[in-house]
């Protein structure tokens, strides 16, 4: 190529945004303002034309950038979390004007549910701060794992099952008793949906008796083909609707959004 033709500055600063995504496979506009040294100005151009054109996509949780998972998927690292948090999020945003209380997106550590993404921030209802990305949820006490535990694959479960029996965590007692995982298990199963323990004030371990944040909360699992990914829940006050008037209005809209979640990633693939 001739040295006379002159690069484009403009598209070189947009690779260099986009190639330290890749690198750190997140950034907020702060952290990209500072190790660029571009004008934050610049960048949220930048960022925008980025997005426009499919090569990155903005986390609701922390405002974060992430580069897009079909450019993850090029280049060879591909990560399931990633796609699904990426399909999730927009339908997300959608539930969160349609029913105004939050929710998270999780998905299973084995002995826990992990906080992958939250619409918090969108909700109407802010004053209900869920757990931020990363936040560990109880796999037998809370609404989101009882959701996944009793709709995923049998193999998965008794894994699971394995490694809570084995746990010192008071909360994970309930994994050596058949009898309790027996109801837990009926219970959601017939409904469609996880609910909280009775007794699940929102610690790991406490009851409510010493911990209770006012909440109800309600899972659904997010199926692709046949594996249960994570869940979907809502979360709502107590005060304002009990458990069974708040299963009742939001099992739908839950449901139909993660339907689509799954729906969306089986025809990505």
């Amino acid at each position: 190529m001739s040295e006379s033709v002159k690069s484009i500055r403009a598209l070189a600063r947009g690779l260099e945004v986009l190639q330290l995504l890749q690198a750190r496979g997140s950034a907020t506009l702060q952290a990209l303002h500072r190790e660029t040294g571009l004008p934050k100005a610049t960048l949220l151009r930048i960022l925008r034309t980025l997005r426009e054109g499919g090569m990155v996509w903005q986390r609701m949780a922390d405002d974060a950038y992430l580069p897009s998972y079909s450019l993850v998927e090029l280049a060879g690292r591909m990560n399931r979390d990633v796609a699904l948090v990426e399909v999730a999020s927009p339908i997300l945003e959608h539930l969160s004007a349609r029913i105004k209380w939050p929710s998270v997106l999780a998905v299973p550590r084995l002995t826990h549910m992990e906080v992958i993404e939250t619409n918090a921030s969108r909700a109407y209802f802010d004053q209900i701060p869920l757990g931020p990305v990363g936040f560990r949820v109880s796999m037998l006490r809370s609404a989101s794992g009882r959701a996944f535990l009793t709709f995923c694959e049998a193999p998965v479960r008794e894994a699971i099952l394995d490694s809570l029996r084995r746990s010192d965590h008071p909360g994970d007692r309930g994994a050596r008793d058949p009898a309790y995982l027996a109801r837990l298990m009926a219970e959601t199963g017939q409904q469609g949906y996880g609910l909280r323990d009775p007794d699940f004030g929102g610690d790991f371990d406490r009851g409510r008796a010493e911990i209770d944040d006012g909440r109800e909360s309600l899972a659904v699992p997010i199926r692709a083909g046949e594996h249960v990914l994570g869940t979907l829940n809502i979360t709502w006050a107590r005060r304002v609707h009990g458990r069974d008037r708040g299963a009742a209005l939001f099992s739908g809209p839950v449901a139909e959004a993660a339907a689509e979640v799954g729906a969306t990633l089986v025809a990505r693939v």
